[in-house]
């Protein structure tokens, strides 16, 4: 794909959101088959909306981290895109159903670096990256999607989508994170006030600390480093679900805290 095409296909997706309209698929001449292209697609977007809304990328978001899901999607790893700072909020959050065209629901470990992760001279780990971490905490992903159908688009197209970006609301950060047991971590999803979702942190890669690993070795692989502050949030603990207007949604994430978010 040339420039062109990769711009063409970034200003579809923002024209679908500042529209309020779904698009069934990007047309042939600027839709991605590979990753590469799908990332390029997505730096365009990400630049488009934070010339629109203003603001900076705060961190990352890794999703896919389930092996159902990479099934599902023809995937053989996770997929990832920047968080960007006006559609990062903290809990208790309270979010208009009319921004965006769905609310599916995913329960997540994020974390805050302490440090900046350079080149290494050897691929990162999950041991090498704990004592990068600064805080953990609890999150719940607010999931929207340009497509009419997200779960048919593939993969390419949803990366291009900036992997389906919506809402993200994070809970109150804790710096013991030798105190958790991060391969076993668990969650309750309430819906007002009814259990809908339980979960646990070893769906992600077997354990979040994975996941960040992954994001390092592939951010970097891309040229871009990860840097002290950022926000990481790991892939969904529980099987995404939906929330409805006037919904209270709860997540409960044990000793990480409660996080919240309703929709008005």
């Amino acid at each position: 794909m040339d420039s062109q095409e990769l711009d063409r296909a970034a200003t579809l997706l923002m024209q679908a959101r500042l529209d309020r309209r779904r698009i069934a698929a990007l047309p042939d001449d600027c839709r991605p088959t590979e990753g590469p292209w799908a990332y390029d697609i997505q730096d365009r977007y990400v630049d488009l909306m934070l010339d629109h809304y203003g603001g900076s990328i705060v961190g990352y978001k890794v999703g896919c981290t389930n092996v159902t899901a990479q099934q599902q999607l023809g995937l053989s790893s996770p997929f990832a895109g920047p968080l960007l700072s006006p559609f990062v909020l903290t809990s208790p959050a309270v979010i208009s159903t009319n921004d965006g065209f769905m609310r599916m629901i995913e329960a997540e470990i994020g974390f805050r670096l302490g440090q900046d992760l350079p080149t290494a001279d050897t691929p990162y780990t999950a041991a090498t990256v704990r004592p990068t971490l600064s805080t953990a905490f609890g999150s719940i992903e607010v999931v929207d999607s340009r497509y009419e159908d997200w779960t048919t688009a593939g993969a390419p197209q949803l990366i291009a989508d900036n992997v389906c970006t919506g809402f993200w609301v994070y809970g109150t950060e804790s710096s013991d994170i030798e105190a958790l047991d991060l391969a076993r971590h668990p969650v309750q999803v309430r819906r007002n006030g009814i259990a809908a979702e339980q979960g646990s942190s070893a769906n992600v890669l077997d354990n979040p600390l994975n996941v960040v690993a992954w994001l390092a070795n592939h951010l970097l692989a891309r040229g871009i480093t990860l840097k002290a502050g950022n926000l990481l949030t790991t892939g969904t603990m529980i099987a995404v679900n939906a929330a409805e207007k006037g919904d209270i949604v709860e997540a409960d994430f044990g000793s990480l805290g409660l996080v919240s978010v309703s929709f008005t």
